[in-house]
C-alpha cells in the first residue's frame, strides 16, 4: 500500500500513539458476554515469497489461495477493486478456501473512484449480487472513497449508501484530511453510517495519522494496518492489542485486521505477531500460521 507511505528516514521521526477513542464509540459498544469473532489477513495469497515460509517450496500459484486459507482467516480482497468476479470466480474461490474462511472484498474503482458513486446503480447492484453469492465465505465488504472525495460530497454518499442491499453492511474508510478536521462533520459522518449498519475503516499508516480515527459507528471494528519493516512496528501492535482489549471488553463483537508491509514478504510474520498477542493478551484462540523449518519467526529488523 502506498497511501500515506514513507522513508525509513522520515518514520523514525513519526509519532505512532494511538488517538483517544472517539465519543461515538459509546454509542455503539455494549458490554456483552459473547466471545468476539476475530479475523486476521493479510491483503494477498499470492507471493512466491512465501513459498518455504508458509506455503511448500514447489507450490505452484493455482494452490496459493487454497494453501493461504489453510493458514489465515480471512483476506482483504482487492483484487475486486479492479473487476467484479464472475460465477465462476466465485465458485472458484468457495471451492478453494476451508471451512470457516471469509474474503473481504473491496469495491470496484470504477464506483469509488471514477464515477465517485454515482450513476453506478447497475454496477453496485451487480457487485453487490455477485459477492452475496460467497455466503458464507463473505466477510466484511469495503468501500475505500477516493482520496478526493471530500465532506462537500456527503449527501452523494448518503443516496449511495441507501442503494445498498439491506442484507449487505460494508466498512466506509475515509481519506480525503477534510473529513477529520471538523469533529461536527465527522460525528455526521458516524451517525450515518451507524443509522444503516456499516462500520468504518480505521487505516494505520505511517504518514497519514488523521486516518487513525479510533472511530467505531457499529459493534464491528475493520484495520488496515501497514507496517514499515521497522522495530516500531511490534511496539505500534503491542498498543493496538491493549486499545483491542478495551474495545473487547467495552462489547466490541467483531474484528478484521489486515497487514500490509512494503511488498508484503514479511506480512506473514507481522500478522502471525498480531495473532499471538491477540491470543495472549485477549483470551482468544486464533489459529496461528505455520512457518516451515529453517524460518525464524519475528527475528525481522
Amino acid at each position: 500500500m502506498d497511501f500515506g507511505k514513507l522513508s525509513k528516514y522520515d518514520v523514525e521521526k513519526v509519532d505512532f500513539s494511538l488517538k483517544v477513542d472517539n465519543a461515538f464509540n459509546e454509542k455503539v459498544l455494549q458490554k456483552t458476554s459473547q466471545k468476539p469473532i476475530v479475523k486476521v489477513g493479510c491483503p494477498v495469497w499470492a507471493n512466491k515469497d512465501w513459498n518455504g515460509k508458509i506455503y511448500p517450496h514447489a507450490a505452484k500459484s493455482q494452490d496459493f489461495l487454497k494453501l493461504y486459507s489453510q493458514q489465515f482467516n480471512t483476506i482483504e480482497l482487492n483484487v475486486t477493486h479492479y473487476q467484479i468476479p464472475t460465477d465462476e470466480t466465485i465458485e472458484r474461490w468457495r471451492a478453494e478456501a476451508v471451512t470457516g474462511f471469509t474474503f473481504c472484498p473491496k469495491f470496484p474503482q470504477i464506483i469509488s473512484h471514477d464515477k465517485l458513486l454515482q450513476n453506478a446503480e447497475s454496477l453496485t447492484e451487480e457487485f453487490c449480487k455477485q459477492i452475496l453469492k460467497l455466503d458464507t465465505f463473505l466477510g466484511m465488504p469495503f468501500l475505500q472513497l477516493a482520496p478526493y472525495f471530500t465532506p462537500k460530497q456527503f449527501t452523494i454518499l448518503e443516496k449511495y449508501l441507501k442503494q445498498l442491499p439491506d442484507n449487505l453492511r460494508i466498512a466506509v474508510e475515509f481519506r480525503e484530511e477534510s473529513w477529520f478536521k471538523n469533529e461536527t462533520i465527522w460525528q455526521e459522518v458516524l451517525s450515518l453510517l451507524q443509522s444503516y449498519g456499516h462500520g468504518t475503516v480505521i487505516t494505520d499508516v505511517a504518514g497519514r495519522r488523521d486516518v487513525v480515527h479510533q472511530s467505531l459507528s457499529n459493534k464491528i471494528a475493520t484495520i488496515r494496518w501497514v507496517g514499515n519493516e521497522h522495530p516500531s512496528d511490534y511496539h505500534r501492535i503491542d498498543e493496538w492489542i491493549q486499545r483491542l482489549k478495551s474495545w473487547f471488553e467495552k462489547g466490541l463483537e467483531e474484528l478484521y485486521v489486515f497487514v500490509h508491509v512494503c511488498e508484503n514478504t514479511y506480512a506473514p510474520e507481522l500478522a502471525t505477531y498480531w495473532i499471538q498477542q491477540l491470543n495472549l493478551h485477549c483470551g482468544l484462540d486464533i489459529k496461528s500460521p505455520k512457518f516451515l523449518p529453517k524460518v525464524e519467526q519475528m527475528s525481522l529488523f
